[in-house]
């Protein structure tokens, strides 16, 4: 049990990061919406509305449609125009990097008490 420890000091770590973040929290499928969000622009792939509502596995389109507002709403994703009206294209908010800058910093320190 080499990892353990240090994957459960960095959950610690988020969990006290999480409770005290000024977004509010995220629903279990916004989590999931958020990390494929992240991915994308990651990869510096453009992600609008309706492709990340063709993730039919994860909900109905409606259900998926619902939650991409409640995040916007929540602060941590933001809809951008494009040149389709039609189309809004999906960004992270300043707010939500910070939260994730946050995340990494707690694994790094994570990774480095095991360390010590």
């Amino acid at each position: 049990m080499k990892h353990a420890p240090i994957y459960l000091r960095f959950i610690q770590l988020v969990h006290a990061l999480e409770s005290a973040q000024p977004l509010p929290g995220l629903e279990p499928i916004e989590r999931t919406l958020l990390e494929i969000i992240t991915i994308a622009n990651t990869n510096q792939e453009r992600l609008s509305v309706k492709d990340l509502m063709g993730y039919s596995e994860i909900a109905s389109p409606a259900t998926m449609h619902k939650h991409i507002h409640a995040m916007v709403d929540k602060g941590w994703i933001d809809l951008a125009p494009t040149e389709d009206a039609r189309r809004k294209q999906i960004i992270l908010t300043q707010a939500s990097m910070k939260h994730f800058d946050k995340v990494g910093a707690a694994m790094t320190k994570a990774t480095n008490e095991k360390k010590k």
